[in-house]
């Protein structure tokens, strides 16, 4: 039975990676990130700066909210969000393994352009 609990975790980090980019691949939410960066917001702050209905961002907010990305509060009448930046650390592992990727190719190719400049 542990063997299939191990097996499960890196499907369900899978299952929440795919979340979390799936969140962030529209650019509504990543500009509602942006906000929520700055400062926590109340859900008509948010909508404020886009020219759709409350509704409509709404339902954007509830996608980050899936994808573990906001926390929403409740103070009176008013709902709160805010950022909960740990949740990108997936996506930002994931993203770093292809930057030293590429890092590198780039190094190698910058290594052959270089080379004939010190033969001359």
């Amino acid at each position: 039975m542990s063997e299939n609990k191990s097996k499960q975790q890196p499907a369900d980090a899978d299952a929440k990676l795919d979340q979390v980019f799936m969140a962030l691949a529209d650019s509504t939410r990543r500009q509602l990130i942006h906000m929520l960066a700055q400062k926590e917001c109340s859900v008509s702050e948010l909508a404020a700066p886009f020219d759709m209905s409350l509704a409509a961002v709404s339902k954007h907010i509830k996608v980050l909210e899936s994808a573990g990305l906001i926390q929403r509060r409740k103070s009176g009448r008013s709902y709160y969000l805010l950022l909960r930046p740990e949740q990108l650390s997936g996506a930002l592992d994931w993203i770093s393994v292809y930057r030293r990727f590429w890092q590198q190719r780039l190094d190698a190719l910058s290594g052959l352009i270089e080379k004939p400049d010190q033969q001359a």
